[in-house]
């Protein structure tokens, strides 16, 4: 089993910046794919970002191109998310997700197989 742990959501301007981290336990977390989704109120559930096992592929849904940034760190078993000139747009509760089948990241909800209670990121206009 592993358990995902969200923090660095808040409230924050219209422009602003924020980083969520994940945290994951257990030993096998370079093995995972990890992913970050959101949903806003009254919203579908939104693919944001995912990440290879090894860092090495990215992807992002078009949406927030060019303005949040994945990474991870295996070393110390966190995935993050970068947000940059963040709109109110953005402002959802933020998931992230780890794929122990396919690690090389997916878009895909239904491939995750661990999820984190989940943070909220509020943008203000």
């Amino acid at each position: 089993q592993v358990q995902l742990v969200e923090s660095g959501g808040g409230l924050v301007q219209a422009g602003g910046s924020l980083r969520l981290s994940c945290s994951a336990s257990g030993r096998i977390f370079s093995t995972y794919a990890m992913g970050w989704f959101r949903q806003a109120p009254g919203k579908e559930f939104e693919f944001v970002s995912a990440i290879s096992w090894s860092g090495g592929s990215t992807y992002y849904a078009d949406s927030v191109k060019g303005r949040f940034t994945i990474s991870r760190d295996n070393t110390k078993n966190t995935v993050y998310l970068q947000m940059n000139n963040l709109k109110p747009e953005d402002t959802a509760v933020y998931y992230c997700a780890a794929d122990r089948t396919y690690g090389t990241g997916t878009s895909s909800r239904w491939e995750y197989d661990y999820w984190g209670q989940g943070t909220q990121v509020t943008v203000s206009s």
